[in-house]
């Protein structure tokens, strides 16, 4: 196992030294959550001490809350959190906490099998602006649920219901937004009909193309999206094997490599386009998106 606390030389980083100067910066910055996250991903730390890390932010309806995707604060169980405790138990090769996780989206999932993008908890003040409870049934939410689920190969009623939610929603499909599109990208990456998932993530790239929803370097953010808050192709294609690969070229996503590497910032982490709406959040989400790239890069063979 490598040091974790060997410090790096923060001045620019190289591609060799890329690793090192980011485990620098989580250190120095991140949850624990995080912190035992990247030294099970990147430096053979145990699976066992993530598991409990996320188990922390899990309550007794077998939802997961406590502000574990930063911009939802408060400790009650919401669709996002309990998305993101199951994609790091599944990263780290764990279902345990899956089955009661279903168990906990039943209880708040729509006649028609998909779920709300926020739960109303009575407390506005602890989530973001853009985290706004309605009741409808969201594509995006529903999506990644399902996505990661079937990922984990997991067998319950709610992931049957929710599978055809999102299969008429992405069917449907005519107008999105960009992160509607990723959840469906996901959905579509770990949905066990491969050829149905097939024949609609090419269907979905010609609309990303059509509706202008990915940037190839100009910069554009869809409306409604803060300056700078774009999707680019590895969002939407986070390892060579995801469906959406096929819809960009091979100087697409070599550039928008190169992009992500140089995006590492003096301090060894990477930044995010999107409002800190509270303080906390810019010190939580630094941390996340830090280790998505290094993920992002490695699954592409840009770093060992």
């Amino acid at each position: 196992m490598s040091d974790p606390f060997k410090t790096a030389d923060l001045g620019g980083p190289t591609v060799g030294g890329m690793i090192e100067a980011a485990r620098s910066f989580i250190w120095l910055n991140a949850r624990v959550l995080d912190q035992r996250r990247f030294l099970c991903l990147f430096d053979g730390g145990p699976a066992d001490a993530v598991v409990a890390a996320v188990v922390a932010y899990r309550n007794d309806d077998g939802g997961f809350g406590h502000a574990l995707e930063p911009d939802g604060r408060g400790p009650e169980s919401q669709p996002l959190h309990t998305y993101t405790a199951l994609s790091l138990l599944e990263e780290v090769g764990s279902a345990e906490y899956a089955e009661s996780a279903c168990d906990f989206l039943m209880t708040i999932t729509n006649e028609d099998g998909g779920v709300p993008n926020c739960l109303d908890t009575g407390r506005a003040g602890l989530r973001a602006p853009w985290w706004q409870p309605s009741g409808d049934s969201d594509l995006l939410v529903t999506g990644l649920l399902a996505s990661v689920l079937h990922k984990m190969e997991v067998e319950h009623a709610w992931l049957d219901r929710a599978t055809e939610f999102c299969w008429q929603r992405i069917t449907d499909l005519t107008k999105s937004h960009p992160y509607e599109v990723n959840a469906c990208a996901r959905f579509l990456d770990h949905v066990p009909d491969r050829p149905r998932a097939e024949r609609e993530s090419a269907r979905l790239g010609a609309l990303v193309r059509e509706q202008g929803l990915v940037d190839l370097g100009d910069g554009q953010a869809h409306e409604g999206y803060a300056a700078g808050e774009t999707h680019k192709p590895h969002h939407y294609a986070p390892r060579p094997d995801s469906l959406a690969r096929r819809w960009f070229s091979d100087e697409e996503i070599g550039a928008d490599l190169d992009a992500v590497a140089a995006a590492q910032q003096e301090d060894g982490g990477w930044t995010f386009p999107w409002p800190a709406w509270t303080p906390v959040t810019t010190y939580e989400w630094r941390p996340v998106v830090t280790i998505e790239a290094l993920l992002t890069l490695r699954a592409y063979d840009r770093i060992s």
